[in-house]
C-alpha cells in the first residue's frame, strides 16, 4: 500500500508501522504538499493520503484513492480539491482525554490549586493557615454541554461521579445511556445557560453554530458560571466573551480552542485578537486538551486498520460523506 504522510503526521510513522499488518511504502512529505503542486507527483498514486490539511484547486490535484485526516477536525480539507471518486475519513478516539482535561479544569476552578501552591510559603505558615479561604466543590453543581456525542458523554459519566447535576442542548436530543438530568433541542438553550454553573462547548462549528454564544447569550448565564470550550473557538464571538469576563458579568473561562492558528512554526499570529491571557479569570491552554501519547497511538491504530480494510477491500471506518 502506497502512503503519503504530510506535515504534522510524518511524526507518527512508527505508530502507523507497529499496528499496520499490511506491507507499506510510506512518503515523508512536508506541511507545504498540502497545499502546494510542487509535491503532487509524489502524491499521485498513493492508496492513502494522511494529512490535517490539503488544498488544491478543483479537479487539478493528484490522484489518490482516500484521504485519511488524522484528527476528527475537517477544518483544513477543502473537499472540492479531492479526486472523483477518491473516500475522505477522520479518526476519534480523542473523548477520554478531553474528559479529563475539562474535569481537571472544573477542579481547578473550584479548589484553586494552582493559586494555594503559588501562595505556599513555609515562613508564613501560621499566617497562611489561618487565613484559609474555603474552596468549592463539584458536587451538586450544574454542568451544562452543548452538544451531547462522544465527547460530552464521557465528561457526563466522569462528572456524573462526582454529583454533578447533567443538563446538555443538542439538536438531536438523544441520551441512550441516560446520562442527562435534563436534555433538550436547542429550543431549551436559554433554560440550560440560566442554570449553568459549568458551560461546556462539545458541539461542531457549522454554519448554524458558528457565534452561537454571543453577548444576548452570555447576560443568560450567572455571573459565577464558567465557560469552558474544547470544540472551536468561532463557537463563541470574541469580543462579546471578553467584555463579558473584563467586566466579571461571568465568573470565568477555560480556553482550549482559538479563532487563529498559525500556518507554520515561523508565522507570529496571536491565537485571538483580544489578550484573554490577561484576565485573571481566564485559563488559557494551546489546543492541547486531547493531545496525550496515548491519543496518537489509538488514532493511529484506527489509521492502520482503514489501511488494513482498505488492502483487503473491505469497508472503511468513519467515511465522511462530504457530498452530502
Amino acid at each position: 500500500m502506497k502512503i503519503s504522510m504530510i506535515g504534522e503526521a510524518c511524526k507518527h510513522k512508527e505508530e502507523l508501522i507497529k499496528q499496520c499488518a499490511a506491507e507499506l511504502e510510506i512518503r515523508e512529505l512536508p506541511a507545504e504538499a498540502a497545499y502546494s503542486a510542487e509535491y503532487d507527483p509524489q502524491i499521485a498514486g498513493s492508496d492513502v493520503v494522511i494529512t490535517l490539511k490539503y488544498r488544491r484547486p478543483a479537479g487539478e490535484g493528484p490522484d489518490f484513492r482516500v484521504l485519511q485526516v488524522p484528527g476528527a477536525g475537517l477544518d483544513g480539507i477543502e473537499t472540492n480539491s479531492l479526486p472523483a471518486g477518491s473516500l475522505l475519513c477522520n479518526v476519534y478516539e480523542h473523548q477520554i482525554p478531553i474528559a479529563e482535561y475539562v474535569m481537571t479544569a472544573m477542579l481547578e476552578c473550584e479548589l484553586r490549586f494552582s493559586e494555594m501552591r503559588r501562595r505556599f510559603d513555609p515562613r508564613r505558615w501560621a499566617s497562611l493557615y489561618y487565613s484559609r479561604v474555603p474552596h468549592g466543590e463539584l458536587y451538586t453543581k450544574t454542568l451544562a454541554l452543548i452538544g451531547f456525542g462522544g465527547i460530552a458523554r464521557e465528561i457526563a459519566k466522569r462528572a456524573r461521579a462526582f454529583g454533578m447535576r447533567i443538563t446538555a442542548v443538542d439538536k438531536y436530543a438523544k441520551d441512550p445511556d441516560g446520562l442527562a438530568d435534563l436534555l433538550t433541542d436547542n429550543g431549551g438553550m436559554d433554560r440550560v445557560l440560566k442554570e449553568a454553573d459549568y458551560l461546556v462547548l462539545a458541539c461542531p462549528l457549522t454554519a448554524e453554530t458558528e457565534g452561537m454564544i454571543n453577548a444576548e447569550r452570555l447576560a443568560v448565564m450567572k455571573d459565577s458560571a464558567v465557560l469552558i470550550n474544547v470544540s472551536r473557538g468561532p463557537l463563541i464571538v470574541e469580543a462579546d466573551l471578553y467584555e463579558a469576563l473584563r467586566e466579571n458579568r461571568l465568573g470565568g473561562a477555560v480556553l482550549d480552542v482559538w479563532w487563529r492558528y498559525p500556518r507554520n512554526r515561523n508565522d507570529e499570529i496571536s491565537p485571538a485578537e483580544l489578550p484573554f491571557e490577561s484576565l485573571d479569570n481566564v485559563i488559557c491552554t494551546p489546543h492541547s486538551s486531547a493531545w496525550t501519547r496515548e491519543l496518537m497511538w489509538r488514532r493511529y491504530g484506527v489509521i492502520a486498520k482503514n489501511i488494513e480494510n482498505l488492502s483487503a477491500g473491505r469497508p472503511l471506518r468513519n467515511i465522511i460523506d462530504y457530498k452530502g
